[in-house]
């Protein structure tokens, strides 16, 4: 039997359908702009004109979405609705196990002390809740909109394939993960890391990803945007030294990435695929085929058999009301309690001293000052750089920006994202995975410097 595979021919229509979608993808969600001074990308900046003109109606649909998902939620676990049971979708946001149920309904309780300004204020406050919904959520609610349309335009008219099968030879032995990945990177590096975090989970409900694979990728490789890196770089008054932090940023965290996988939990995570659907990802490159070859020929491929605009209209609201209705909760469930163990407690400021030693040790100014603002990121990546801001040294201050954007699982956005995707991450799994890439990252950060200062 012939197994040969043969260089298929394609028509300029065909390339097209490659080229055209996978462009339009490019442009969207990855080439950055300057608007009025600041580097954005089209999304991000379509996201933020829909957040502003809806400014006032949007925390009442916020409302009304995390409400109806505690209350749905509810009701399919003690009556078991036929319209739900029997429905693929709705039953996979609602038939959730009982610690979600639980985080979901808390979700909903606090939303509604944030709304009417009930119960007790360190739960509805700006600092906490507030912060939550009128700040990070409104702004997520639009993101969520525009990626679920748009994300398409990346996943499914060849760019992944093609990409893919460019850079599966310098992936795979690195990280050991598919080509397709650095895609997601990408996407998170120049818009943002819940953009990556999207792309990442729909590439595992798909069958691309194994559950390990997509658990690596959305916590090594859910970058921070350099926008970002910007805001935090100039609370703390350096901005004069971005050239130098993100090149920091960028060799820790790659240090990050190649460590990361190979210790648990994450090395512990089952290579299993969502619904034991698999996709052939193409990766073995055919006899008689180069890489951009055989890429191109995927990609073609891929973007031949894609949905029809009907298909690309329903999918598109399918992914929007999974991540309104299955994320949202979630993020002002923990979000909100995060901030308020970081606002309200000394838990965190406890959590940092163990890590006084170790700032000794790498012989960092301040070190009891820098120790109080390096565990406070895992409720919100912005607060050690607020907090930081007030210590004398500049070089501490740089240690401190540097590493709450390398340490990523924050939970008052990524963190948060991640806990409400298909995946497989318990919020015990971010918290270990938090602390090891501090420890992974702050040695790369003090050596970067001591070079610089």
């Amino acid at each position: 039997m012939d197994n040969k595979v043969y260089k298929n021919k394609y028509s300029i229509g065909d390339y097209l359908k490659f080229i055209i979608p996978s462009l339009l993808g490019i442009l969207l969600l990855m080439f950055p702009f300057k608007h009025e001074g600041k580097t954005t990308i089209l999304v991000a900046f379509l996201a933020g004109k829909l957040t502003s003109s809806l400014e006032d109606v949007l925390p009442t649909i916020i409302l009304g979405f995390i409400s109806f998902t505690g209350i749905v939620t509810v009701i399919y676990k003690i009556f078991k609705p036929t319209i739900i049971k029997e429905n693929k979708f709705l039953k996979g946001i609602f038939d959730v196990s009982l610690p979600w149920v639980i985080s979901r309904l808390i979700g909903l309780a606090i939303v509604i002390m944030v709304y009417f300004k009930m119960g007790p204020e360190w739960i509805w406050s700006d600092d906490t809740g507030g912060l939550i919904l009128y700040d990070l959520i409104l702004g997520l609610f639009a993101i969520f909109l525009f990626a679920g349309f748009l994300l398409p335009f990346l996943t499914d008219f060849g760019l992944l394939e093609f990409v893919g099968a460019l850079l599966t030879p310098v992936m795979r032995p690195i990280f050991n993960l598919p080509g397709r990945s650095s895609i997601d990177c990408i996407a998170s590096w120049v818009g943002d890391g819940t953009i990556g975090v999207a792309l990442t989970n729909k590439q595992y409900e798909e069958g691309y990803y194994t559950n390990k694979e997509a658990s690596i990728i959305a916590t090594t490789f859910s970058a921070v945007s350099i926008t970002f890196c910007l805001v935090v770089l100039g609370q703390v008054g350096l901005a004069h030294l971005f050239g130098p932090y993100y090149l920091t940023v960028a060799i820790a965290g790659i240090v990050a990435a190649i460590i990361m996988p190979k210790i648990p939990p994450l090395s512990k995570k089952p290579n299993t695929y969502y619904g034991n659907v698999k996709k052939d990802m193409g990766e073995e490159v055919p006899e008689g085929f180069t890489n951009p070859q055989w890429g191109l020929q995927l990609a073609v491929e891929r973007a031949k058999k894609s949905c029809s605009i009907k298909g690309f209209v329903s999918n598109g609201t399918k992914s929007v009301l999974d991540l309104w209705l299955g994320v949202l909760p979630v993020i002002m469930a923990f979000g909100t309690m995060a901030l308020i163990i970081a606002e309200f407690t000394p838990i965190f400021e406890w959590l940092g001293m163990p890590f006084i030693p170790i700032l000794k040790l790498l012989r960092v100014p301040d070190a009891v000052e820098a120790s109080k603002t390096i565990m406070v990121g895992f409720s919100d990546m912005f607060l050690p750089s607020v907090i930081g801001a007030s210590i004398p040294s500049e070089m501490t201050r740089f240690i401190v920006a540097a590493l709450s954007v390398t340490q990523l699982v924050y939970l008052s956005e990524a963190g948060a994202v991640i806990l409400g995707t298909k995946m497989d991450i318990t919020p015990l799994d971010l918290f270990l995975i938090y602390i090891e890439r501090t420890l992974i990252t702050l040695p790369v950060i003090a050596i970067a410097a001591h070079i610089i200062f």
